[in-house]
């Protein structure tokens, strides 16, 4: 089964979308298989993390900002604005895609895990996630 979730991030930053992920595999009635969440975008990417405490991700989002700077005089790559090129690195950095195993019917994530979209750009447009569900 394919399925396309939207995601409308309000910023930079990790916005949680676990529940929604979940419920395209619930749609797709799968025990036993394998999630792939593919991000339509080159600005933004994918993560599973602490979906318990906020002030790990903003941990998070403080690292890889203080790790990839905007206005580097490095970046040519600017007709998009100063955290356009930063966006991309953030991206290459991190990760497009990921794979959830799919056990009883359900995500098999750990207790603390939620899949979150991390928006690297300030004003970003809605974000289309593409959802693989395969399986018995």
């Amino acid at each position: 089964m394919i399925d396309r979730i939207q995601v409308r991030p309000q910023g930079q930053g990790l916005f949680e979308f676990t529940d929604a992920l979940a419920a395209s595999v619930r749609e797709a009635a799968v025990e036993s298989g394998l999630c792939t969440a593919f991000v339509q975008h080159t600005s933004a990417s994918l993560v599973i993390q602490e979906n318990a405490d906020p002030s790990a991700r903003r941990d998070l989002e403080r690292w890889l900002a203080r790790l990839v700077p905007e206005g580097d005089a490095l970046y040519t790559h600017t007709q998009e604005g100063p955290d356009d090129m930063p966006a991309h690195v953030r991206s290459a950095l991190t990760a497009t895609s990921l794979s959830i195993p799919i056990a009883e019917g359900r995500l098999a994530l750990g207790t603390w895990q939620g899949i979150f979209l991390w928006e690297h750009r300030h004003s970003p447009g809605t974000r289309t996630v593409v959802v693989h569900v395969a399986g018995d």
